[in-house]
């Protein structure tokens, strides 16, 4: 953002403003926005130490939530905790925590126990092993963080950076904070590093748990399912053709609301024909083709006459790549 004299800025703490002067000698002044870190650790390995700052790799979209209110003044309702056995209402400084060890049976633990138990929030990210990026299932993955160098750790910072990339390798760490220790992965992308929080294997269920069947594939449906696989296929992902539609279409039921409009509920989809037999949805689908519906420039207008064939063979693989990728659709989001 480019303001011009006389004005007022108001900095944020993530936001830098730079002052400098244009060619008429007017006072210009840009924000530039620059990531504020979380905190500050040290990744260890060996006799190495990588000062660095961590940084959210993703910005939280809460999803839209409701306030209960009383129906007759709509006022906001407070919550009470009740105890059932004894009727009556228990404050804050009755209470005390509990681990329901069987049905109804509970062990009780002071803060002071529960303290004592809870990891110490250390500074240090200690890398246990590097592995090949591709030997990590991605069912593993939980929350990420970008990684950057802090104060003097720019060198050893990139070094730990290149020889990942070189190797092709990810680093597996323990890194402690909150009250827990964490399994973590570090891996090299471009610019710098990330860290993604893992799962531990007891908090992974195994696939075995799930009731597969035991069908057979036949040829010519294999067949036809890689043809329609290949018919919406895309080399790259772009993440900018997907939002999320629910919470899009609450925030504009919200703002309707806001101004006093009437919120109607849309008509329902006409339910699709079911098809029974695999073979006939798999034609089905293949004679569905559609361009994507995503925004893409506007060619440039030119005047009424016959394209050169040059440009009209530039248009037809335009539009059959078009008619190959995948249709928006709504995203979701981790937790922790």
């Amino acid at each position: 953002m480019v303001l011009r004299a006389p004005c007022v800025v108001v900095a944020t703490p993530t936001c830098n403003p730079l002052v400098f002067m244009n060619l008429r000698g007017y006072a210009m002044m840009a924000l530039v926005m620059v990531a504020r870190s979380l905190s500050t650790a040290t990744i260890s390995f060996g006799l190495v130490t990588v000062p660095i700052r961590l940084y959210a790799a993703s910005e939280s979209q809460a999803a839209v939530s409701f306030n209960l209110l009383h129906g007759k003044c709509h006022s906001r309702l407070k919550q009470q905790y009740i105890c059932p056995k004894d009727e009556e209402i228990v404050t804050r400084d009755q209470m005390v925590k509990g681990y329901e060890f069987a049905k109804d049976q509970y062990v009780v633990f002071t803060e002071d126990e529960i303290k004592a138990m809870a990891e110490e929030s250390s500074k240090t990210i200690e890398i246990t092993e590097f592995v090949p990026l591709t030997k990590v299932d991605p069912i593993y993955f939980e929350s990420a963080y970008y990684l950057g160098p802090d104060k003097g750790g720019d060198k050893a910072y990139r070094l730990l950076t290149e020889a990942m990339r070189q190797t092709g390798r990810c680093a597996l760490a323990k890194w402690a904070a909150r009250g827990k220790q964490y399994l973590t992965l570090m891996r090299p992308v471009e610019g710098g590093l990330v860290m993604q929080v893992l799962n531990y294997a007891d908090e992974v269920r195994p696939f075995s748990e799930v009731p597969v069947g035991d069908a057979t594939v036949k040829e010519p449906e294999l067949k036809l399912a890689v043809q329609l696989i290949e018919q919406i296929a895309t080399d790259e992902f772009h993440p900018e053709n997907y939002v999320d539609e629910v919470r899009a279409r609450y925030h504009e039921a919200i703002q309707r609301k806001v101004e006093g409009q009437e919120v109607t509920a849309a008509a329902p989809e006409a339910p699709k024909a079911q098809i029974i037999d695999l073979m006939e949805a798999l034609k089905a689908s293949l004679a569905q083709k559609g361009p994507r519906p995503t925004a893409v420039p506007a060619p440039a207008e030119s005047k009424p006459g016959k394209k050169p064939a040059r440009a009209a063979q530039a248009e037809a693989r335009a539009e059959s790549r078009s008619l190959r990728v995948p249709k928006a659709a709504a995203g979701g989001k981790s937790r922790r």
